[in-house]
């Protein structure tokens, strides 16, 4: 059975007065992620699919975006 591993990045605000927590993963970090998973795939060996999530949480607030990029 293929494995799925799900690499999430959180961001927090305590409000969106300077935009939501989501806005920040831009394209500089989506590459650096990117980056990370393949070096974290490569040394534990796995194979299969993965995805990139982001949880953005503002105040108490929680959204999940999967498959964000």
């Amino acid at each position: 059975m293929p494995s799925l591993v799900v690499f999430c990045e959180i961001k927090t605000r305590a409000s969106d007065r300077f935009g939501p927590p989501e806005a920040a993963v831009g394209w500089a970090k989506q590459r650096r992620l990117r980056l990370l998973a393949s070096e974290w795939l490569a040394v534990h060996d796995r194979h299969g699919s993965i995805r990139f999530d982001v949880a953005a949480i503002t105040g108490v607030q929680i959204e999940v975006y999967e498959a964000a990029f």
